[in-house]
Parts: C-alpha cells; structure tokens; sequence
C-alpha cells in the first residue's frame, strides 16, 4: 500500500500563550485518534505550534483505507420462516435493517447472516473529517466568532494547509479554503510562504524567521538565557510554566539583558520576581548567594537591527511596576506589623468562627502548646502566632497576594522581632504543595502546625465536612502538612492533645458553636484525628507500602503521626522476615480464640497449672521476649521489636501443634487464655501483626 507524508497547518491569529502547548498536544491527539479510526497507518506523527500557527505532521501515511468487510447476525433461520417457507417478519425486519433484499441475505448457517464488503476509501477523503474533528474537540473552555461568520474557534483563522505528498487536500475547514502557502514572520517575513511537501515545512518557515517546533524554540530559549545569566555572572531563574508561556510569544527568539536601578533591591526580592515574572515575562537573574541582581532578560520575538531600542523599551516599561513595589513596601513599614490586627479585627474569618483577629489568637495559643511539646519555645511561637495574620493588612499583599507570609518575614525583621519568629511568619504556610518545603525552624513548625490543626477543628466543629469533590477550606492539604511535619521533621506530638487543646481554645474564646454541631469536644477530636490519619493510607501506598501494614498499626491507635510511621517502617520490615507469614497467621488464630472467650481474660499466669511441655516452653519463651523488648519498646526500638519477637515462631508453633487450648478443665483452660493473651499483648505493642495475613 503507498504511504506519503501528510501535512496540516491552521493558521490564526496570536493563540493564547498559556494555552498552546495544551492546544497543540491535543491537536496532535485528535489527529491521531481520527486516523487509527479511520485504519489509516502511518510511521510516526508530530505536532509543530507557534504564535499563529497549530500544525500536524504525519509521516509515511497510508494513501488509501484497507477494503472492509462487516458481518451482521440476524434471527436464527427456524425463526425466519414459517412452516410453509415463507419469511417472517423477523426475517423481513432483517432485511430492511441491512438495506438489502431478503434474496441477498446469507440462509446457508443456523443464523441469517448479512456479510458486506466495503471497500476503502481514499486518504484525501477521509483526512478533511478527521482533522476538523480534531480541531472542534480542542479543549477551549471559551470559543469566538469574528466577521459576519457563525465558525468559531479559539482565535479567528487566517489561512489553512493541507498537503499529502505535494498534492493539497481539497476542502474548507474553519472558514478557510486548503492550499499549500503559508506565512512567515509577521516583521522579518509577512509575505506569504509555499510549502513544496510536509517534509519540508519546518525548513521552508525557519528560511522565512518562523522555528515552528515548540520544543525546538524552549530549548533555545532556554540554552541561550542561561549563556546570557552566566555573563552577567548569574544565575537564571527560568520556571517551566513561565518558559512554556514564553515560547508561546515568539516565533523568533532573541533573548536580551536589561538592567533596572539598583535601589529596587531595598524592597523584599520576591515582590520584584514575582511582578517581573508575572507581568512581564522577564527571566531574574539571582547572584551565587541567592540574592536577586539588578538585571532582567527579555525575549524579543524579532532580530532588530538597533536592540538597545528594545532593552530601553523593556526597562521602560518594567520602573513603574518596580516603583509601585517600593512604594507599597515603604508605606507599609511606616507602622508596626503588630498594627495590623486592629484591621483583622474587622475581617471575617468565617461567619461562625469571628475575625481574621480572632484566628490568629486562636493559632497564638495553640502554637505555643505546640512548641513547649516538640522543644520550641513557646513565648516565641505565641508571638509568631499573634503576628502571622498581619501582612495580610498591608499595601504590598494586598498588591501581590502570593507574597503573604514573605511580605510579613520582611516587615516582622524591620521591627525587631527575633529570626525565628520572623521565618515563622512565612514558614506557617509551609509546606505549599506537595514535596513542597517544610519549616526550618521549631517556631515555624509550630505556628505552621497550629494553623493548620486550628483550621481542622473549626470547620470540622461547624460541620463544613469535605466532600469528594469539594473542599474548599483545603482540609485534605492540611491534614497532609500537619502529617509531613510531624514525620519528615521528626517531630513527637501527640495529636489528640493538639487538637484536645485546639478545642478548649476554642470554648474558652467563646466560640463554643464551633465546637459542637451535634459533637461532644471528645467526639470532635476522634473525628478530626481519623481524617488525618486517613490522609496515611495515600501516602503509602505511594511509597509502595501494603495496606495490611498500615491497617495493623492503625488497628492499636497511635496518637503521634510519628510514632505511627515508626510502627509502619518497622511492620515493612518485619514483613520481610522468614517468621512473618507464621506469626501472622498465629496471631490471628490468638485473635478469634480470645474474641470467643467468655467474659474478660486475664493476662494473669500460673504456672502450676502449665502442663504441657510446649505450653511450659511458650510460657517460657513469652516471659523471656517481655524481658527482652520492654526496654526497646520504651526507646520506640519497633524493628528490633519485631525481630526479638520473631523467635517466637518455634514455640507458638509447637504450641499450636500439641496443646489444646479449649482444655475441659476451666482453670487449666482460663491459664491458656491468659497465656495467649500475653503472647499478643507483645506484638499489640507494635501493632496488630493479625491483620497482615
């Protein structure tokens, strides 16, 4: 079958930036997507996306749809006919299903069966449907209608290519009739462009100043910004969103350094970053100790003959904003931080839960409860707790939102609060993501702990459940950085004393509503603490750990998030041993015997009435391995715990084996009851191993 390389390019006017990788990775999808349904084969396809242009490149293309042939079963033969041989109206109905006569109808099988060869169309035709389906099931959340045409697209259109070979592929898409002429820079070469073959399409627009290969241009980009940084003795600060949208700008990149005055450097670097970056498109430069120089690059979408015309525009254009920053951040310092509470007084939190005041002394005090138990100091978390709302009052966040936290580090320094309580106030809100930092101070963990379990317990206490699929106090991701803090800080807290305290911050607050929504406080704290221990069932399970392992150590109900990740290493670990198979299975045969035992069992053993010689060496060996693990089991030593206990195979196996547990004598039988209850108040100090088999 003959295949030739097939070529689609719709021209339009500048896409939207932010969009046109999506865009075109859809394109290519659709595109794809049509021609496997169609059968059309091919070698390889590609997608090519510029300013103005989305463009497809399919290599080796069939030429022509493979013939087909479609079978379809009908009535089976007994019902199609009637005694006397006439057709039924099953089998009638048949045959106008398939649009033939009943004569051309197969009767020869148990079933009719109509078999029909269709033969495969040329590639030319099918190819005009397949791409203007692609092109209608684009993701664009918002389409326009230019002229006094009803087409719509996400940008009016402007010239359309469609080649197979060197032939166009004749047909109207979008409003556009296809050809073989392109066009080229909108400045270096606006005249229009023929395209002799797909093949050669990416070489004919770079001859005219187009690098119509995205990836191509973010590469170039990319390579010659950090040239331009290492010259100025810097280092580039190149986001990939912000390198994505950049190369959705240009067709031609030129990248340029600017400078701008160096007194900007006085206000907080990230609000300088931030504007640059977000309002700009400009690439930072950052010196070898972090600190922000006082130079730019641009990317210019054409090749000037003067570039200094296009840095000065550039440096132009960026002094307002800056000045604006400087502005912000000099009115702002005027007052104390401390100041801005008399502001957060007057803006609501949540309707039932006060002010933005009122959350912030909420997280003062628990914060400091928090620090006294993790090893902080707790005067200087309470402070960092009182000061944490408080940049959310000035000029500079209210100008740059995503700079809360920073802007209060920077004016919390300027006031001569202490360092820590200083990080503190950006450090609350870590971690900002997922795998996102965590706080590197005690102070900061502490604040950023409290924030975070204050929220859980207020909107839980009025009742503002998440859902599947909403959660929009952000619920699961505080939960997750509580988590995340506790273990990867190695940080012991126990939860349900935080959010114990957390409670009666609330009651004593008077925001005792907040705290009863049908719950007890008890009650409350059972149900935030269960949701964040939920949040652990993900985590490993992307670490690659068993959920056995996770629902064993859950089953004996740690309270410290750390101390449950200790159990659940050392469960992991155990697990890999040759005993842990058998002592599972063990412990949960110990489990249902005890479930069934009438009244309570003592853990009480008397020895006189151990007649067995296993249940002696049980006895024994359980005796032994308490001595053994006590003091591991006070140091948290849980994989050393396990392992002693692992020795235990033997006898609990021989015991098993040889004695019987439900003795006719009652004492000798309550004896073995208490024996087995010790034996599993060994491993119930890790976790409840019964649940791994």
């Amino acid at each position: 079958m003959q295949a030739q390389d097939f070529l689609v390019e719709l021209g339009t006017e500048e896409l939207p930036p932010k969009a046109l990788k999506k865009l075109a990775e859809a394109f290519l999808a659709g595109v794809e997507g049509g021609l496997k349904d169609a059968g059309l084969g091919y070698a390889k396809a590609r997608y090519y996306a510029a300013p103005r242009r989305l463009a497809v490149l399919v290599e080796a293309l069939a030429t022509q749809q493979p013939d087909r042939t479609t079978q379809l079963d009908g009535p089976p033969v007994q019902a199609a006919f009637d005694a006397d041989g006439n057709p039924t109206k099953a089998a009638e109905g048949f045959a106008r299903k398939c649009g033939v006569s009943l004569d051309e109808i197969d009767q020869s099988g148990p079933k009719l069966r109509f078999v029909q060869n269709i033969p495969g169309q040329p590639a030319t035709d099918l190819l005009p449907g397949i791409v203007d389906a692609a092109l209608a099931a684009l993701p664009i959340p918002k389409r326009m209608r230019w002229g006094a045409r009803k087409t719509e697209f996400v940008r009016p259109t402007q010239w359309l290519v469609m080649l197979l070979g060197d032939q166009v592929v004749p047909c109207e898409i979008l409003s556009q009739r296809a050809g073989n002429l392109s066009r080229g820079h909108r400045f270096h070469h606006p005249d229009q462009v023929t395209i002799a073959s797909p093949a050669a399409y990416a070489e004919t627009l770079r001859s005219a100043h187009v690098i119509a290969d995205f990836a191509e241009r973010r590469e170039i980009i990319k390579s010659r910004v950090d040239t331009l940084a290492a010259e100025q003795q810097g280092t580039a600060i190149v986001p990939a969103d912000l390198l994505d949208e950049v190369t959705a700008l240009v067709e031609w990149p030129v990248p340029l350094v600017c400078s701008f005055e160096e007194r900007f450097l006085e206000v907080p670097q990230e609000a300088l970053i931030s504007t640059m970056q977000d309002n700009q498109k400009y690439f930072c430069l950052l010196d070898a100790n972090g600190k922000l120089l006082p130079r730019f690059i641009t990317v210019s979408n054409l090749e000037s003959k003067d570039p200094a015309q296009i840095i000065a525009g550039n440096e132009k254009v960026v002094r307002p904003r800056l000045t604006d920053a400087e502005f912000f951040f000099k009115q702002d310092q005027k007052q104390p931080l401390e100041t801005r509470n008399q502001r957060l007084a007057n803006v609501v939190f949540q309707a039932d839960l006060g002010s933005v005041f009122d959350k912030a002394k909420r997280v003062s005090e628990l914060a400091g409860f928090i620090a006294e138990r993790i090893g902080g100091d707790a005067g200087r978390a309470a402070r960092a707790g009182l000061l944490s709302k408080c940049d959310l009052a000035t000029e500079m966040v209210g100008e740059f939102p995503e700079l809360q936290g920073i802007a209060g580090y920077y004016y919390a320094k300027h006031d001569g609060e202490a360092d820590d309580v200083a990080l503190a106030l950006n450090e609350q809100y870590m971690p900002r993501g997922a795998g996102a930092e965590l706080p590197s101070t005690l102070t900061g963990a502490a604040v950023a702990l409290a924030d975070k379990i204050d929220t859980l317990v207020c909107i839980f206490g009025i009742g503002m459940l998440p859902t599947g699929s909403k959660d929009p106090y952000a619920l699961r991701r505080a939960a997750l950085g509580v988590l995340r803090i506790l273990i990867e800080k190695q940080l012991d807290l126990d939860l349900a004393s935080a959010l114990g305290h957390a409670v009666e911050t609330n009651q004593e607050l008077g925001f005792a509503q907040a705290t009863t929504a049908g719950l007890s406080g008890e009650a409350l704290v059972a149900q935030v603490q269960d949701f964040i221990f939920d949040r652990l069932r993900a985590r490993y399970e992307d670490e690659g750990i068993d959920v056995a392992v996770y629902q064993s150590v859950r089953a004996v109900s740690p309270t410290s998030p750390l101390d449950f990740d200790q159990r659940v290493q050392a469960v992991q670990a155990f697990r890999r041993l040759p005993e842990a198979e058998a002592l599972a299975a063990a412990n949960k045969r110990v489990s249902n015997i005890l479930s069934k035992a009438d009244g309570s069992v003592s853990e009480q053993i008397n020895t006189a009435l151990l007649q067995e010689a296993a249940e002696q060496a049980l006895a024994n060996a359980v005796a032994a391995a308490e001595q053994a693990v006590a003091p591991l089991a006070s140091q948290r030593q849980y994989t050393a715990t396990l392992e002693q206990l692992a020795a235990l195979r033997a006898p609990v196996d021989a015991f098993f084996e040889q004695v019987l547990v439900n003795a006719e004598d009652d004492a000798v039988k309550a004896n073995r009851y208490a024996l087995l209850a010790r034996l599993r108040g060994l491993f119930l100090g890790v976790a409840d191993i019964s649940l791994l088999g």
